[in-house]
């Protein structure tokens, strides 16, 4: 007859003694909101400029950071035609794409990456009656 000896780490005693089931996110103090991201919303802005001054837009925009972005393009010269890249941006309330909408009306900006439902809200689809 053969003994087969094993050793177990100390590591995995303490795993086997202390926990049944593997930890989660709610596990952790701010594990929730690790996983889903933050709470409010978010808005980045970033400004480049060569030949064209052109704001690359990534998050959510909405009433409550639309201001922000009104004061940015309010600052560029008058005369000058910004392009409003939207590619990363993820969200758009009511106000943010009545803002784009008059914006480009006026020819004040050039809206690149523009999501579809962006267009369509533009084009008449956010009216509620």
């Amino acid at each position: 007859m053969k003994l087969v000896l094993f050793r177990i780490s100390p590591l995995a005693k303490s795993r086997l003694a202390t926990s049944a089931s593997p930890p989660t996110f709610r596990d952790l103090p701010n594990g929730l909101a690790i996983a889903f991201g933050p709470t409010g919303p978010m808005l980045k802005i970033h400004r480049t400029s060569g030949r064209t001054v052109v704001f690359t837009i990534s998050g959510r925009l909405d009433a409550e950071n639309v201001n922000e972005l009104f004061q940015l393009v309010d600052d560029e010269p008058a005369d000058s035609v910004l392009v409003l890249d939207l590619a990363d941006l993820v969200l758009a309330d009511r106000n943010a794409v009545g803002f784009l909408k008059e914006c480009e009306a006026r020819g004040r900006v050039i809206l690149r990456n523009c999501p579809a439902y962006v267009r369509t809200w533009m084009a008449g689809g956010n009216d509620r009656s």
